[in-house]
């Protein structure tokens, strides 16, 4: 029984090593490979969108960075590889686009959006009090009937309720 339970324990641990895979090959550069690597944080994997190419195993984000790592051994400069990635994918493949006719919602759109709602708060709390849905101050003569109206019904009070209850005399 012990036995068993050891070559199970040992079959257990070699799967791991088994099943695990080769790992992904660096530049023969490592300055090559951690410029590629830090550049490749700016940019956004197509595939995933809200990963960068740096932090995704996608075949596209793989392909990508092998193309990167290419153009770096060739000299190309940093902005010149990213211009051909803009070029070639789009600005949507920078996690941060330019500012651009065509961006400027993406930049602008949430100020405008917390102006107008802005000016619907104001618009709509000044037609409150316009409509009188705020309370107002009562007049000297609503004040004067109102202590009329409280003095009278606590004296005849007792009497409209005995009445009130008893219904219409015939």
């Amino acid at each position: 029984m012990m036995r068993q339970m050891l070559l199970i324990v040992v079959l257990l641990s070699m799967l791991g090593a088994l099943m695990a895979k080769e790992a992904a090959l660096l530049a023969e550069d490592p300055v090559i490979e951690s410029r590629m690597l830090s550049m490749a944080e700016e940019l956004r994997c197509l595939v995933c969108q809200n990963q960068s190419l740096a932090g995704s195993d996608s075949d596209f984000a793989n392909d990508i960075r092998r193309e990167m790592r290419t153009m770096m051994k060739q000299g190309q400069s940093d902005q010149e590889i990213k211009d051909f990635l803009v070029q070639r994918f789009g600005d949507f493949i920078l996690f941060n686009p330019p500012v651009q006719s065509n961006t400027l919602p993406l930049w602008y759109g949430p100020l405008v959006l917390l102006v107008i709602g802005a000016m619907v708060l104001i618009f709509v709390l000044r037609r409150r009090v316009r409509e009188g849905l705020v309370p107002q101050q009562l007049s000297e003569e609503d004040h004067r009937r109102a202590a009329s109206m409280l003095s009278s019904q606590s004296t005849d009070g007792s009497n409209q309720n005995d009445q009130q209850t008893e219904g219409p005399k015939a």
